[in-house]
């Protein structure tokens, strides 16, 4: 059993089995999940897929390198998810944030909705958002404290429009413009950082040659 897995254990040691909990942690993506190109997919589709079967909602969001998930359901199916995601290889460093009873779901209806949280991945029809993001930008969830992260939890609860880039709107740079064609908006930003990712690894090899 490893940190994360106690440390969420002993915050719920005196809730009731089927009582109602909030789950909230952060983690950073694994380097082999910077290269893969499907990554967002995956996570997507199996969580949707098995929160849909064990009553779990949520929600994901990414950026920075960082995920931040906020999952809800009863303790002891919260307690199970949360030993696979622990052991996840897709992600490390994970900490935790908040492990809670509550009396209602604050993302019922969302089911395990995903938010792309990197400014110039946001289509125009979605900045229109970024002043009530603005406190929380650039993304660095792991430093929030608790109250810090119910702000934040409560200003994406209102989002009509989820912050998360559409083709036309990447702006990163000449090369994201042309990724934007022949990749999927999450694909373009996973390939720019890959690719400066071992540019980056390139030239310190070179350096210390």
């Amino acid at each position: 059993m490893n940190e994360c897995q106690v440390s969420t254990i002993k915050a719920l040691q005196n809730v009731a089995e089927d009582a109602l909990v909030q789950l909230v942690y952060v983690s950073c993506i694994s380097l082999g999940s910077r290269l893969n190109m499907s990554i967002f997919d995956d996570i997507e589709g199996q969580a949707s897929k098995y929160n849909q079967s064990q009553n779990i909602t949520g929600i994901l969001c990414y950026g920075n390198g960082q995920f931040f998930q906020c999952i809800e359901g009863t303790k002891q199916k919260i307690l199970n998810l949360q030993r696979s995601i622990c052991s996840d290889k897709r992600h490390k460093d994970i900490k935790i944030l908040i492990a809670r009873p509550i009396k209602e779901r604050s993302f019922a209806d969302w089911r395990m909705r995903s938010l792309f949280l990197e400014r110039w991945m946001w289509s125009p029809t979605t900045k229109a958002q970024a002043d009530t993001l603005s406190p929380f930008m650039p993304f660095h969830p792991r430093h929030w404290n608790e109250g810090h992260t119910h702000q934040f939890l409560q200003t994406i609860q209102g989002f009509h429009n989820p912050p998360h880039v559409r083709a036309a709107g990447i702006t990163y740079n000449a090369f994201g413009n042309m990724v934007q064609h022949v990749a999927a908006p999450h694909q373009a930003f996973l390939l720019v950082q890959g690719i400066l990712t071992l540019l980056v690894v390139l030239a310190l090899t070179w350096m210390f040659l």
